[in-house]
């Protein structure tokens, strides 16, 4: 069978059960993208997260990569190029070995376009920094890797590595890396050596010492160009690389997501940013606790999309020339926004009576009360006036989505807030969805039947009998492959259109 068709027929099928369009994809997830309900062992239900997805996809490419060369000599030579196209690992000491590999037959390294280091056990085994050596000796022998994404904290080995990648890398489209502010400097350099960059996404960890005393030496001089850059991903202290950024030329930038976590202090400028790189922006994603002047932000960006911001921000009402106290209704724009159709929120942890937020509020019931009219007063707002061409509004927490889940849907008042919320929208013909992309409220037991008759109709469709299949050309039948076209059906039931898009 392995001779009786082409080998680029065969180098065409063994991509497509591969799934390396959505593994290439130069994306990176942002807050809009879609999570999933999946079954779990130990609950009935699980929030797949769009980072649990992509690791889900890696896996089980990886797995078909390892059937199709284990089958015959044959398909070992033609689908050992695709083995290592994408190497994706959560045990980083596996890199020593691949190193060998690599090694033995460099020709190998030329096919990697993708480098994952994955980090499940966080803050437990030893850290990347002891893997200095495998890890710059795997990226000095793949001069074609187009992404590289490393979820574990790098702190000495990144200089080496920056390095490596601006030395032998030059192709790099998508990088995330984990590393101290303290490395700021680094970060610099490695993007100044980097200019094909399409996506990134930094997060940095707190200094180990004072942060007043960091200082960028000469990389504070450096105005970098970034010709190519469409996605920002920022997390955790990023205030200096933020202000830095404001200076740089950033023509292509469409995304910028903006993560400071539970922080309350030193908060970045972000609004000197998007003075800068906001009117070319198409995506916006606000998710910090202290509450930024919303309506400046959108004066800013006036192409925007899509926007997510905080929906518990005690946003102050604009003051009436009658009225200088401002306790007139929140207003999200000082003008309605001609492109906005698609917003996602954050928070709203004590909107829908559910969870922890819940629980800790049974103590102090005057704080939950104090969000929740915070909520209710910035979903007002949400309105066509403010946002003529709005679509849909997104409840982006997947913490709200599973507790909703475990208790059946909103307790208490949330069950009126939501009722609420939902004809609003549906009274402006706004669509109100919850992280999977769902319907607010629709919980997985109420569509799961519909999923397997359809998955019923599909295997149908696909599958003959061994009497039903047709003949073909040269003796060729469908039976030998039908693993293998399985394998393409259900990998792309899984892909997102586009799977991680640079706007959201």
């Amino acid at each position: 069978m392995a001779e009786s068709l082409p080998p680029e027929l065969w180098s065409h099928i063994f991509d497509m059960a591969s799934d390396e369009d959505t593994i290439f994809y130069p994306g990176l997830p942002t807050s809009m993208t879609q999570s999933s309900w999946a079954r779990s062992l130990l609950t009935d239900w699980q929030l797949r997260t769009p980072r649990d997805t992509i690791d889900i996809v890696q896996r089980r490419s990886y797995a078909t990569k390892k059937s199709i060369i284990s089958t015959c000599k044959s398909w070992r030579r033609l689908g050992l190029e695709f083995l290592v196209r994408n190497l994706f690992f959560n045990d980083p000491s596996k890199l020593r070995s691949l190193t060998a590999l690599l090694t033995s037959n460099p020709s190998l390294g030329w096919w990697t376009r993708r480098l994952h280091i994955t980090h499940f056990l966080y803050q437990r085994g030893p850290p990347l920094d002891v893997f200095e050596a495998a890890l710059t000796s795997v990226l000095a022998q793949t001069p074609n890797l187009e992404i590289f994404i490393v979820d574990w904290p790098l702190s000495r080995a990144f200089g080496p590595i920056a390095d490596t990648l601006g030395t032998h890398c030059k192709n790099l489209r998508t990088a995330h890396w984990h590393v101290p502010a303290e490395l700021l400097p680094k970060v610099i350099w490695a993007l100044d050596a980097l200019p094909l960059l399409v996506s990134l996404a930094v997060e940095f960890d707190a200094p180990l010492k004072d942060s007043d005393t960091l200082t960028l030496g000469s990389a504070q001089d450096v105005k970098l160009y970034l010709p190519n850059l469409q996605q920002l991903i920022m997390r955790g202290h990023s205030a200096e690389f933020i202000e830095q950024a404001s200076g740089w030329s950033l023509p292509l930038l469409r995304s910028f997501s903006f993560d400071f976590g539970s922080k309350l202090e030193d908060v970045p400028d972000v609004l000197s940013f998007l003075g800068t790189h906001g009117t070319s922006l198409l995506f916006l994603d606000l998710n910090c606790i202290p509450a930024l002047e919303i309506r400046t932000v959108l004066d800013l960006c006036p192409l925007l999309t899509a926007l997510s911001f905080n929906l518990d921000w005690k946003i102050v009402p604009p003051a009436r020339d009658d009225d200088n106290t401002g306790d007139g209704p929140v207003v999200l724009t000082n003008r309605p926004h001609e492109h906005i159709a698609h917003i996602g929120l954050h928070g709203l942890l004590f909107a829908f009576g559910v969870g922890l937020a819940s629980a800790y509020a049974a103590p102090d019931p005057l704080r939950s009360l104090l969000v929740q009219r915070t909520n209710d007063r910035n979903f007002a707002a949400l309105t066509k006036a403010s946002f003529p061409k709005l679509e849909r509004v997104r409840v982006l927490s997947p913490t709200v989505l599973t507790d909703l889940e475990r208790t059946d849907g909103p307790q208490g008042s949330g069950m009126e807030r939501w009722e609420r919320w939902a004809g609003m929208c549906e009274g402006m013909g706004i669509r109100l969805e919850d992280c999977t992309g769902a319907l607010l409220g629709t919980l997985p037991q109420d569509y799961e039947e519909e999923e397997e008759e359809e998955e019923e109709e599909r295997v149908d469709e696909y599958y003959y009998t061994d009497e039903e299949e047709p003949a073909r050309p040269g003796g060729v039948g469908l039976s030998e492959l039908r693993a293998l076209l399985e394998e393409c059906r259900k990998m792309s039931e899984e892909r997102e259109d586009p799977p991680f898009g640079l706007v959201y």
